[in-house]
């Protein structure tokens, strides 16, 4: 076995329940154009600049002359190399006289109406169908993410030597993408936030050029995307000493996110697992201080299904990778996060994240 052959495996996988999905939607062909879902169903590594019509026995993916390379190594499906609107009217080509469906969150209205016109009928807008499959990950997918994960503990542990008073939140930012990339990521797989003293009141507060001082949190979220997986993984760590509230609020995080990562199993519903670590934070009295939601699904894009939340309808099931991530955050003085990368097994869970969540003092 070569190591294409889980990735193609995947692929055929993919697209035999993709055409059942079809025919349970009434649709005789498919355009498949999120760059997400295309790479999922091709693995092509440039999505943004390929579609995928997906047919009764066969798939086809459209790219330009630009990747010709690239897809002879890449496509995992039969391509053709069109140039612009010329893969629409062969598109209509090979699906004349069949229903097509098309991804209704995605297809532009000139779009619609150009397969309209080219079809001689309108395309049968669907919604889900490729998103619903990418929420539970195949082995394949599940052995991406780990890598994944490695190489941001492993950036983590390298930034541990870089991280002291006086540097800046970009460079610490730089020196964590760097290490990833060294140990073998893609690159990051989102805009890595380091967030300092009071700044760590911002959740999503992307590095500047604040100096580190003495005596304070800083929070580093980030993650490491390999071969189109990423990771996604926030740890914290003092620089001097801390204040005593500084660290009530550490301890209070993380025995809401250890509490909300034990609970993670099949059957456990999204909301239901943020609830865990929202009471747990409202018993050190830091609930209000909870300004997100505890976490998402991850994969092919960083932020997907599911969505652990309080408004959440989703339960999890075994595949599953999701990011259990708790944080506080005062404005005026600062904040916090702490974030794993779990696997929901079929008994229980397995956490990705490896890198040790005690408050780390520099």
């Amino acid at each position: 076995m070569t190591i294409a052959d889980p990735a193609k495996a995947h692929v055929d996988e993919a697209l035999d329940v993709l055409r059942g999905a079809m025919r349970e939607r009434g649709v005789d062909a498919m355009l498949v154009t999120y760059p997400a879902n295309v790479r999922y169903l091709t693995g092509f590594s440039s999505p943004e600049d390929a579609t995928l019509l997906v047919l009764p026995d066969a798939a086809v993916m459209f790219t330009d002359g630009r990747y010709t390379a690239q897809a002879a190594e890449e496509a995992l499906v039969p391509y053709e190399i069109v140039v612009g609107a010329d893969a629409d009217a062969r598109l209509a080509e090979l699906a004349g006289g069949l229903r097509l469906g098309v991804e209704a969150e995605h297809v532009t209205l000139k779009r619609n109406a150009k397969l309209t016109e080219l079809l001689g009928a309108a395309p049968v807008p669907l919604e889900g169908l490729v998103a619903e499959q990418r929420l539970v990950k195949r082995p394949h997918e599940v052995d991406m993410l780990r890598e994944a994960a490695r190489i941001t503990d492993a950036a983590f542990a390298a930034v541990l030597e870089f991280v002291r008073e006086g540097v800046t939140e970009a460079e610490v930012a730089l020196e964590l993408e760097r290490a990833m990339r060294l140990a073998g990521a893609d690159g990051p797989g989102f805009d890595t936030i380091v967030a300092s003293g009071v700044r760590g009141a911002m959740p999503h507060g992307t590095a500047s050029q604040k100096r580190i001082g003495r005596g304070e949190l800083v929070t580093m979220d980030f993650g490491a995307a390999f071969r189109g997986y990423h990771a996604d993984m926030t740890r914290t760590v003092a620089v001097g000493e801390l204040g005593p509230e500084e660290r009530r609020m550490y301890e209070a995080v993380l025995e809401a996110q250890e509490a909300a990562v034990a609970a993670v199993a099949p059957g456990k519903g999204g909301r239901e697992l943020d609830a865990v670590a929202r009471d747990a934070l409202a018993r050190n009295g830091l609930a209000e201080a909870f300004a997100h939601s505890l976490g998402h699904g991850t994969g092919l894009e960083v932020h997907e299904g599911p969505r652990l939340s309080q408004r959440s309808e989703d339960v999890l099931r075994p595949g599953m990778v999701v990011t259990v991530e708790p944080g506080v955050y005062v404005p005026g003085f600062t904040g916090l996060r702490i974030e794993d990368l779990v696997l929901v097994t079929e008994d229980g869970h397995e956490v990705l994240s490896r890198s040790p969540k005690h408050l780390i003092a520099l």
